[in-house]
Formats: C-alpha cells, structure tokens, sequence
C-alpha cells in the first residue's frame, strides 16, 4: 500500500515539475488568500493585545471624571459683560467633597483622586522637568501598578501629609542609577520628599499616550493626596491674593467689559485634577455614571464643569470596530482561497483532458482506479500546500511591512501558521475530488484510442 501511495505521489510530482509555470499561476489564489489570512490575524492579534494593555492601563469597570471649563452661551449681539452679570454662578469645582460623597455609594468599590501639578525635579546638580502627582494608595490598585521595591505610603504619611514619594522607574534611571534610591531625598519643587517607593516598569505606546490622554507614568513622582494639598497646592483655598486680584478683575470689567472680558484667562479652581472611580460589577457602570452625574450637578449647582466617561466602553466600542474590520479582512482571504480553489479545479480538470492517453496507459497497465484517484489528489493538493507555504512566508513579511509602515502592531501567532496549512490543504483536496474522479472513470480503450 506504502509502495503504491508514493508511486502515486512520485507521479504527481513529475507532473508538476513538468508544467512549473502553470502549477505557479495556479496556486496564486491560494497563495494571496493564505498571505491575507496570516495578516490579518496578525492585525486583528495586535489589536486585541492593544486593547488589553489600553484597559490595563486605565483599569476595569472604572468611571474616569475629568474637570472642565463651564462652556459660555449667549445670543448673537449680546455683550459679554452684560452675559458674566446676568449668568451669576458658582461652583466649588471637582474637590475632595465630591470625592467623599461619591465614596458612600453601594456600588463603589474604589475612588482615586488625583492632583497634578508640573514642577522640576533637581538631585544632584541635574534638573529636570517632571510631573508631581497626588494619590491615594487606591491608584496603584486601579491602575494595576506594582512595587518593584520599597514600601506604600502608610496610614501616618497619608494622615499627617508626610513629605514622601513613590518614583516611577524612569526616574529611578536619571537619577539613581548607581545607588539605591530607597531612603534617599530628591527636590521635588520647592520641597524635599524621601523615596520610599519605586515601581516596576511600564510599557506604554505612544498610541496608547494620545489616545487615552495618559502619561509616561514611569516619568512620574508620586505622593500622597495630603501632601500635596498642604505643602504644594489647594486650589479650592481663597487667599488674600486671590480676593485682590479678584477685586481688581470686577474694577476692570466696570470700566471696559468688552476688552477686559476677552482678554481674562479663566483660572483652574478645581482642587483634582482627576478622579477615577471603580465599580463592582461592569453591568453598574452606566447607572452608576448617571448617578454620579446627577449628584456632581447637584454639588457644582448645576455648573457642568466636570467631564464623566468611561473608558473600558469606549475601548470595548472601539475593539468591535477592529473585529468588524477583522471579519471584512476575513471574507476577503475567503473569497480569494475560494477563487484560488475554483482554479486549481479548473486546471486539474484541464489536465485530466490534456493527460487522457496517460490515464489509459495507466489503467491499461494494472493500475487501479484508486490510483489515479490518488495520483490526481497528490498534483491538487501539492499545489495547494506549495501555494499555502509560500503565502505564510509573504503573510508574515506583509505583517511586518504593516508594523513598520503603518505604525499599527501586529502579532504573528503559530495558531495562524497551523490554520492556513489546514486551509491550504483542505482547499487542494476539496477542489481536486472532481478532476480527480473525471480522471478515474475513463475507459481505458477509449482513452488509448483518444488523440
């Protein structure tokens, strides 16, 4: 049987090798479609892992506030000064208030303030400009960030607003290369704060970066929320300056509310910077947005100065637009394998009217009709395996073109590979059943006879 079985295939390849050219055009189709398929799991691979770190980053079942500038409305002619003093509102801003109440309702789980403020660092003769940022220890937990060394902040250092940091592992690199930075003191602004803390480091993309609107979190220095209010900044505390200032503002807008109006700069007076807020079950997170919503209009008297999104949501609408155009990639590598086996069953069937004499010759001589059978199997399928190898082969290069060129990640799995050599396969061997039974039951007189 053995012997029989590569008899056939020894057939099948002389056939090939006879009528290169014609077996290469023929397993175009298959080539282009297997090529098609290996990039785009590639694609869709990479964007799927792409989506996973984006939700890592921003954490699960999170609601993300932002504070904004109450946008202005007025009607068309309507001077601006008359606007300020008929549209008399306040509000407190996004302050730890709001973070307080949000934190008593059922469904939260987490609350994470955050206080930005952009200051320079200076150790050792060497200044650089960084980001100060004031936490809470629930920000390392919803942001999945991980110690590499040293110890949180303590309930002491959070109480009394202790002059501590916990550094990213890009700062660790510029500024305590050569030593432990455990302990040590680094002049954030105007104060000294002691590292107690460095953080394993993070990968984040630059498409990552501009998408999400976030940071190189290993360029950042973090403290905690305390600290920062008390010896950096507190927006929300009126200061005699800013009654001055103030005053000098109202005296300004009575005497020309045109060009003075136009020319203020509207000053943050929100006390954070940003406040993300995490709930226990994903199904929560629209009611619990709407809820919290509610409540901050309430709060802010009904001065929509905050910002409320959710960005596992977005990311989730955003990886069913890639899977859409996944499955567009798909039926297209589809419909080319399918054209690449509709034409080796073409050819095939061409060649079994071309090789008649040598089927009969075949057939005269002992052969079986198993064997042509076979010896028909072999010429489709070898074409459509030769075909699948090569368009793995320009299927991974494509992959890495796409990387390079277009800037968008992709990722080769060897689940991939496995499939379109199944695919390739399965094509040559359900298109060249029928040539290849149009070959077996010729007579074998008439074929001798046929010229």
């Amino acid at each position: 049987m053995y012997q029989r079985l590569f008899v056939n295939f020894s057939v099948a390849w002389a056939a090939i090798m006879a009528n290169r050219l014609r077996a290469a055009l023929t397993a175009l189709g298959i080539i282009f479609g297997v090529s098609a398929v290996i990039a785009m799991l590639a694609i869709g691979n990479g964007a799927q892992q792409e989506i996973l770190e984006q939700i890592k980053l921003v954490g699960v079942n999170n609601i993300v506030i932002k504070p904004v500038l109450e946008q202005e409305e007025k009607e068309v002619g309507e001077d601006i000064g008359n606007m300020q003093k008929k549209k008399e509102k306040f509000s407190p801003g996004l302050t730890m208030q709001d973070v307080e109440s949000i934190r008593n309702l059922p469904m939260v789980v987490y609350t994470s303030p955050e206080i930005l403020l952009e200051t320079y660092i200076i150790k050792n003769g060497l200044q650089r400009s960084a980001k100060l940022v004031g936490v809470e220890p629930s920000y390392f937990t919803l942001t999945n960030f991980k110690l590499s060394e040293g110890q949180m902040f303590s309930p002491i250092n959070l109480e009394y607003g202790d002059q501590v940091c916990i550094i990213g592992q890009g700062i660790k690199t510029k500024f305590f290369s050569k030593e432990n930075p455990i302990g040590k003191r680094l002049k954030c602004g105007r104060h000294w704060l002691k590292v107690i803390g460095v953080l394993e480091p993070r990968l984040v993309s630059s498409n990552s970066i501009s998408k999400l609107g976030i940071r190189d979190y290993n360029m950042d220095i973090y403290t905690p929320t305390k600290t920062m209010l008390i010896r950096y900044t507190n927006r929300s505390v009126v200061t005699k300056a800013m009654i001055r200032k103030a005053a000098n503002r109202r005296n300004r807008n009575n005497n020309n509310n045109n060009q003075s109006s136009e020319k203020e700069q509207t000053k943050n007076y929100h006390q954070i910077d940003r406040l993300v807020i995490q709930v226990d079950e994903t199904e929560y997170l629209g009611k619990a947005a709407d809820i919290i919503a509610r409540m901050l209009e309430r709060r802010h008297f009904k001065v929509v100065d905050y910002e409320v999104s959710i960005p596992e949501l977005l990311l989730k609408q955003q990886q069913r637009t890639k899977d859409i155009f996944n499955i567009v990639l798909g039926v297209i590598a589809g419909i080319s394998l399918l054209v690449g086996g509709i034409g080796i069953m073409n050819i095939m069937l061409a060649s079994v009217l071309e090789r008649i004499k040598e089927i009969g010759l075949r057939l005269s001589i002992g052969a079986k009709k198993s064997d042509i059978i076979t010896q028909f199997m072999f010429e489709s399928v070898l074409i459509s395996v030769s075909g699948g190898v090569i368009g793995v082969l320009l299927g991974v290069s494509m992959s890495y073109f796409i990387a390079k060129l277009a800037e968008i990640p992709t990722i080769v799995s060897f689940s991939s590979i496995i499939i379109s050599f199944v695919v390739s396969a399965s094509v040559g061997l359900v298109f060249g059943i029928t040539p290849a039974r149009r070959a077996a039951e010729q007579d074998p007189i008439t074929s001798l006879r046929y010229e």
